[in-house]
């Protein structure tokens, strides 16, 4: 029989809840089931973010009846990322999985993933390609997953799918705050990760309801300018704004030079009292405002190239996969 992927390796799955208590324990037993038929080591961390159905008292019975599962509290709700941050670094295995507890993502679809992770890859992103969601979720993601993909490189059908898989080393060096976990693998392929993606099969929620809205959409396109910037320009700041404020200035400049020009002519060569005096020319504030913002940005890159050098010191800007063994040091006689 050929060897599952993964078998051999103590594989964690990350599971942040919220009001989720009538699918816990199905979720659980789902993954049981599959951890024996694949005779994978797993363990699960439940991570809950602030629930109030009942779901901590939930996750400390299933922790009870299985010592592979293990249990997170927050005091409050402060959101999905914080949610696989804290489960992230509690996790003690060399693969980390994310999965929703909402019963959509289906568990049977782990050795799936442990397979194309095993195919030179360093994150598997799910793919929901038969989504069963209302037209008004499926549609904005849609267009949300093409904007992403068009403007960080990294061509995925579904950016924002909650099924992932990775190598530990991927997630342990990453900072995970504020909306920031639906791009987690455009960060990691930032970073020089091979990340793939594979269609996996989205159920429907059988339990409680969606805990996103419309307000999903516009905090995510916030959260993907703010993912452009720090994945392109977050230790080169000045290459953005100075490039703006550069832009902007030259041409602020270039209108004042026309302008002063013109006025030179009208009262050197000729006076032609038809004439717009300069200060009635539009052209006028325009420029300044030009020159004032080309100013302002370049200061302001300026400003952060300091703030960057100032505290990467003890960073480092690059990624290392492997390093060669050193060196045999031969004993002095």
């Amino acid at each position: 029989m050929q060897e599952t992927p993964g078998r051999n390796q103590l594989i964690s799955i990350v599971v942040p809840v919220l009001d989720e208590v009538e699918s816990l324990p199905q979720l659980a037993d789902e993954i049981r089931s599959v951890a024996a038929a694949n005779q994978l080591n797993v363990e699960v961390i439940f991570v809950d973010d602030g629930s109030r159905d009942g779901s901590w008292k939930t996750i400390c019975k299933l922790t009870v009846a299985d010592a592979r599962m293990r249990g997170i509290r927050f005091r409050r709700n402060f959101g999905k990322a914080a949610a696989l941050a804290a489960g992230f670094e509690s996790a003690a295995g060399q693969i980390v999985f994310q999965m929703d507890a909402d019963l959509q993502d289906d568990p049977a679809e782990i050795p799936n993933f442990l397979a194309k992770l095993e195919t030179d890859f360093d994150v598997v992103n799910g793919w929901k390609k038969k989504r069963l969601d209302p037209w008004h979720k499926v549609w904005p993601s849609r267009v949300f997953n093409r904007m992403v993909s068009g403007m960080t490189g990294l061509r995925l059908r579904d950016h924002n799918c909650g099924f992932k898989c990775f190598r530990a080393e991927v997630v342990k060096q990453m900072h995970l705050y504020g909306e920031l976990h639906r791009f987690i693998p455009v960060i990691a392929h930032a970073d020089g990760y091979r990340v793939a993606e594979m269609d996996v099969q989205h159920r429907p929620r059988r339990y409680g309801r969606s805990k996103y809205g419309v307000r999903r959409f516009f905090k995510g396109f916030l959260d993907l300018m703010t993912v452009t910037f720090l994945t392109g320009f977050g230790q080169r700041p000045l290459h953005l704004l100075g490039g703006i404020g550069l832009v902007a200035f030259l041409m602020g400049t270039l209108g004042l030079g026309y302008l002063a020009l013109v006025w030179l002519w009208d009262n050197s060569i000729t006076v032609n009292p038809d004439k717009v005096p300069i200060h009635e020319r539009a052209l006028l504030p325009y420029s300044i405002a030009a020159v004032l913002l080309g100013s302002q940005m370049l200061a302001m890159g300026f400003l952060a190239e300091l703030i960057i050098a100032m505290n990467i010191r003890n960073e480092h800007s690059y990624n290392i996969a492997e390093r060669t063994p050193p060196p045999a040091q031969e004993n002095s006689p």
